[in-house]
């Protein structure tokens, strides 16, 4: 364990007694959002990214540990574990170097060299591949070696075999395809080409003719040249010059001056064209694969929590509108809490005297509820619907606002068992018009009940390891949920089954047992719940909040293994309970300051980092992060893609952000595309240096394709005529 906990600190850049300590914690079974928050004395402060990286290459770790033992164990097995393989195994720092090792030892199918051993040549391919400078002419050799009976009949047919003996050996050799492998890596060139001679337009027309250096291509390349051969538009190779791949094969076996060199290396040459080269060439393609895949799922992640994290509208009455044209428009009104107070079926596109009756129906909705938002999907007829939107806002005079909102995922849960469950009395469609609404409230309470792989802010989310794409994405959910923390009297229980510590069951028995018992009024009485022990309690209890609760301190973030140390803080500062009950105290941090950090923290028993949370809280008790980002752009007119015009000043929010760029909402049902070379003055690497998803940016138009529906825009402010 020292020397794993040393790979860990050195890779990560990390203390070593703190990853000691992170790894410790995590086999204790402690979540990485109640580590993050609750035990920073013990980690340095790492955030929950940090932690996680650290759990997911401590498995890593553990994974090629056992394989180590496995592999040692197999060939142990056979009698030929010698110490220097033993110690070359367990000095190999990837899964990939394990098995190069263990390559000559494994069972193999039936080869040619597994034929050539059978006819007793094993002994002949051992005296020319040790190519002694006493060695005789192979072919002379090679006539001792001439046995009918086995199926040997001439010196050549020996040679043959032999040959075919030393090509397995050579393609085996472990330290040859290391060096090889990374050949490939620096010097070989990923190829692309139609599948077919004349073969139509596609979109995968920019690699009908492709050339890339294989070190240099990019994650959103590879994946799409994967996808195309998948659907056999293309095919695909990985090339490298042979004769640049033979020198390293043939300063590795050869020795001059040997009668048997030539041999050597004519076994060399078709070990590397035979079994080498094709081998090497599926594993380049498998790592550019697993780090396109990996790219993918930290981009999906990176996309999704600001999404997760945009800035509820909270408190108003919603209507959610979910467009359509043969089924007409949804709609769906929600009080502040997302409770639905009415809903009803539209129909504005039919004709202009459908489209008033529309307008009509809406406007004594808006006036007998006092609608003051309209959410609007984004999908099929969005654009008429927020025309009609806009005419709505002028026929009730104004006070009312709308706002395009992604309906990705909505249909996937509308028809799924849990909206079923929420939603028993309501068709499928109207279903997917409240949750419309309440994506607008609040988007995190909202989208926690969709599979995130659904809502759309990746690129190929389907072509990913499903397994490690819903574990990161998890964690991602997970993460936001328990930074905002979670009403324990209103949360859903998909809500509560993303809090630290909770699971489904626990998260249903929650809810079971407040529909029974009425509403929490405190923290500790949460232990009451079934199946939910000390230790669920101790991760869960400080994500929790309940504004029930007599005590102030459980409607904050304060864990309750703090409660006391707060109190003590309060004492010293000369304030109590109450002061914070009644709004926060503006000054305590001064206060502290005064005292002194460092006394503070040893009087009340905590550490620097604890104290500093303990001050936070204390200051604005329950306060939400995503309050503090900037609020999402609510509109009363519309705009149309024929409206723009090159130059034309805009402001947007970040919808996606992509390998090669970010995508924009400019309020004109087509996002336009920010190219990466578009995005600041500076270059960037990866367009995530710059925007985020939620981000509200200043945009001009570049370029208007109104036929194909493109709109390419530019974060650089121009600096005259574009």
């Amino acid at each position: 364990m020292d020397a794993m906990i040393q790979i860990l600190a050195k890779e990560l850049s990390q203390d070593p007694i703190h990853v000691e300590n992170v790894v410790k914690l995590i086999d204790e079974g402690n979540t990485i959002p109640f580590i993050a928050r609750y035990r920073k004395e013990l980690h340095g402060a790492m955030d929950d990214t940090a932690l996680r990286t650290l759990a997911d290459r401590l498995q890593y770790l553990r994974n090629l540990e056992k394989r180590r033992g496995e592999v040692k164990a197999a060939v142990d097995g056979q009698g030929k574990l010698t110490e220097a393989l033993s110690t070359a195994i367990d000095a190999a720092a990837t899964l990939a170097e394990v098995e190069d090792l263990y390559r000559p030892y494994k069972q193999k199918r039936r080869t040619r060299a597994t034929v050539a051993r059978e006819k007793g040549l094993e002994p002949l391919a051992a005296l020319l591949f040790a190519q002694g400078r006493d060695c005789s002419e192979p072919l002379l050799v090679a006539a001792g070696y001439v046995d009918p009976e086995k199926g040997v009949e001439t010196p050549e047919q020996a040679l043959q075999g032999a040959s075919d003996i030393v090509a397995e050996q050579i393609s085996d050799d472990a330290a040859l395809r290391k060096r090889l492998r990374a050949l490939w890596w620096s010097k070989g060139v990923l190829i692309s080409t139609a599948a077919k001679k004349d073969q139509g337009d596609s979109v995968y027309r920019l690699y009908y003719d492709f050339k890339t250096p294989v070190n240099r291509a990019q994650g959103h390349q590879v994946l799409a040249i994967n996808r195309g051969e998948r659907e056999d538009l293309l095919k695909v190779s990985v090339e490298l010059d042979r004769e640049t791949a033979l020198i390293t094969v043939r300063r590795s076996v050869l020795i001059p001056g040997s009668p048997a060199m030539p041999f050597v290396r004519s076994a060399a040459e078709d070990a590397y064209d035979r079994l080498i080269a094709p081998s090497v060439e599926r594993e380049i393609r498998n790592m550019l694969t697993e780090q396109a895949d990996e790219g993918a799922i930290r981009m999906f992640g990176l996309n999704l929590k600001p999404l997760l994290m945009q800035p509820p509208v909270k408190g108003f009455v919603t209507m959610g509108l979910d467009p359509g044209y043969r089924n007409g428009c949804k709609v769906a009104v929600v009080d502040g809490t997302g409770k639905v107070l009415d809903t009803a079926v539209v129909y504005p596109t039919f004709s202009e005297r459908k489209k008033q009756e529309a307008i009509d129906v809406l406007a004594r909705l808006i006036k007998k509820h006092g609608v003051a938002h309209i959410a609007i999907g984004n999908g099929t007829a969005s654009r008429e619907t927020e025309q009609m939107a806009v005419a709505l806002i002028q026929a009730v005079g104004g006070g009312v606002s709308y706002m395009i909102v992604s309906e990705a995922g909505a249909s996937v849960y509308s028809a799924s068992k849990l909206a079923a469950e929420e939603f028993p009395d309501y068709d499928v469609n109207l279903r997917s018009a409240v949750s419309i609404a309440r994506r607008l409230q609040d988007p995190l309470a909202e989208l926690v009940k969709i599979d995130p792989k659904a809502i759309g802010v990746g690129q190929y989310q389907h072509d990913m390891p499903q397994a490690r794409l819903d574990e990161t994405l998890s964690g991602v959910v997970e993460d936001c949920v328990n930074a905002v923390g979670v009403d324990l009297n209103t949360a859903s229980a998909p809500l509560l089954s993303r809090v630290s510590g909770l699971s489904a069951a626990t998260a249903k028995n929650i809810v079971r047992y407040r529909e029974e018992n009425g509403a929490f009024t405190s923290r500790k009485q949460v232990l009451k719940v079934p199946k939910l022990g000390p230790k669920a309690f101790e991760q869960c209890a400080g994500f929790l909040r309940v504004p029930e609760s007599k005590n102030v301190l459980d409607h904050t973030a304060v864990h309750p293994e703090s409660y006391a140390a707060a109190e003590q803080l309060l004492a010293l500062c000369g304030y109590d309970l109450n002061a914070v009950e009644a709004g926060g105290i503006g000054d305590l941090r001064d206060r502290v300051t005064d005292f002194g950090e460092a006394r503070a923290a040893q009087a009340c028993g905590v550490g620097l980092p604890t104290l500093r949370d303990l001050i936070g809280e204390l200051m604005k008790p329950g306060r939400d992060p995503r309050d503090e980002l900037p609020k999402p752009i609510l509109r009363t007119d519309v705009m149309e893609i024929k409206d723009l015009k090159p130059g034309m000043e805009l402001t947007g929010t970040v919808r996606n952000v992509i390998d090669f760029g970010v995508f924009v909402d400019i309020g004109v049902h087509q996002d336009g595309l920010v190219h990466i070379s578009q995005l600041c003055e500076r270059r960037v690497r990866h367009p995530s240096e710059v925007c985020a998803v939620g981000d509200i940016v200043m945009v001009w138009v570049l370029e208007v394709d109104e036929k194909k529906k493109r709109i390419s825009l530019t974060m650089k402010k121009p600096k005259g005529d574009l």
